[in-house]
């Protein structure tokens, strides 16, 4: 598959640092101006929460005490501080990866070593991905054992973490190898109208996902368990039962064996869906509170809103396939880059333009983020709304919300346009005003 390397270059050495072409410059110019963007709004943000640190926003001045008030704006900005580094490093192992030269002479290599077979373009994806994954383990260690371990919500060990990370690349490679292989197989099995059978395939594999991650995949990593009998059982299945949920168990997962960190969430839909409470949730809010999270998560589904989402992903699927689909056909994308096209249907242009598209993507997606979290929000107060009409009253869930803002030293006061990019839930205080005036 040399011809996968454009012509003239040298044999020994084909990575380029020569002139950069105008889509390379393209994407340098997008990658630099996201990296910048998101600098500038951690730094706006550390800003905000130095101002503010002598005391907590009103109305807000009885969460936390003065000296959880200050631990949680120390945690803050530690990760404020560290998650700037990591931007800078994943932005510059991006721009090496991209803009060396190196993807097409590892393509022309491997192919030129394996083949050009579906199953060895598939591989070739999932090792390309894995090493360039390599680099920023290091960091999720520092974040876990160092920065979360400073803070007292790490609660792992260094054997379980290793063991998840193993765990989680073999369901990886299990799941994706196939799957990849699957996909690039469809150009030559399908031609030109691959692309929608992908989507099909995609979307019905998203949905069995839902269905089958938690019964199988997550009780590899934890344990899933039944609410125990007693009144906090009696009264969450109670509150289902009354709020049409008619859920048949309220499951415990026992998150506390990594983390200090508390949730509950809503999982599967139709005969399969359940909820599912972090032990360290019980162990932090009362039962009342407890009925009142349980509410807000029966709230998204009686709104709609696990459907609106499927929808929206949806769409967002079908344009990206699109998306490939058009830059699969543009010689011109594959010479940007430093790939000879090949003609169509051969094996290996689908996987670099997918690998290609998902480089490109995110320098996109992030300035659109603000439409989606905004989406998000305004589902959260929906759900609000629905918890605080399903027990009588919105203290519950004030409550509860207040607990757990002080129990994961949350930022109680985030600059407004950091908490747009960033933040899919409302504030403490945006959602107290909301649930207080409907």
């Amino acid at each position: 598959m040399e011809s996968l390397i454009k012509a003239g270059q040298t044999p020994l050495l084909r990575i380029r640092f020569s002139a950069m072409t105008t889509l390379e410059i393209v994407f340098a110019t997008a990658l630099i101006l996201k990296m910048g963007a998101e600098l500038v709004l951690e730094a706006v943000n550390r800003s905000h929460v130095l101002k503010f640190s002598d005391q907590a926003p009103e109305g807000l001045g009885d969460v936390m005490n003065g000296e959880t008030y200050a631990k949680s704006n120390e945690y803050t900005l530690a990760k404020s501080r560290f998650g700037s580094i990591v931007l800078v490093f994943d932005a510059a192992v991006l721009a090496l990866v991209v803009l060396s030269g190196v993807l097409p002479v590892l393509f022309g290599w491997w192919s030129g070593q394996f083949g050009d077979s579906n199953m060895y373009s598939a591989l070739f994806l999932i090792v390309l991905t894995t090493m360039i994954s390599i680099p920023g383990i290091p960091f999720e260690y520092w974040s876990q054992f160092k920065i979360e371990e400073k803070f007292g919500f790490n609660r792992s060990s260094v054997k379980l973490w290793v063991t998840d990370k193993i765990k989680g690349a073999v369901i990886g490679f299990l799941i994706g190898f196939p799957l990849l292989w699957l996909l690039i197989s469809l150009v030559g099995w399908l031609g030109s109208s691959w692309w929608i059978y992908a989507f099909v395939i995609m979307m019905a594999f998203q949905l069995l996902m839902m269905v089958l991650y938690p019964m199988l995949i997550m009780p590899l990593f934890n344990k899933l368990s039944p609410l125990e009998e007693g009144p906090l059982k009696d009264r969450l299945m109670e509150l289902s039962d009354r709020a049409g949920f008619k859920a048949k168990t309220i499951q415990v997962i026992d998150g506390s064996k990594r983390s200090g960190h508390s949730n509950a969430y809503f999982t599967g839909f139709g005969k399969f869906r359940r909820i599912v409470l972090y032990d360290t949730l019980i162990e932090q809010l009362s039962e009342e509170e407890l009925e009142a999270v349980l509410a807000h998560e029966i709230g998204h589904y009686k709104k709609g809103h696990i459907p609106k989402m499927i929808g929206l992903s949806a769409l967002m699927m079908l344009a990206a396939f699109w998306i490939i689909n058009f830059l699969l056909h543009s010689s011109a994308f594959f010479e940007g880059f430093g790939f000879a096209p090949l003609e169509m249907g051969a094996i290996g242009n689908l996987g670099i333009a997918m690998l290609l598209f998902s480089f490109l993507g995110g320098l996109v997606t992030f300035w659109i983020s603000p439409l989606f979290h905004g989406m998000s929000r305004k589902h959260e107060y929906e759900a609000d709304a629905f918890a605080r009409e399903a027990v009588g009253g919105w203290k519950p869930l004030s409550g509860a919300l207040r607990r757990l803002s002080e129990k994961n030293l949350s930022n109680l006061n985030p600059h407004p346009l950091y908490s747009g990019f960033h933040y899919s839930h409302p504030t403490l205080l945006e959602r107290e005003r909301a649930m207080k005036k409907a």
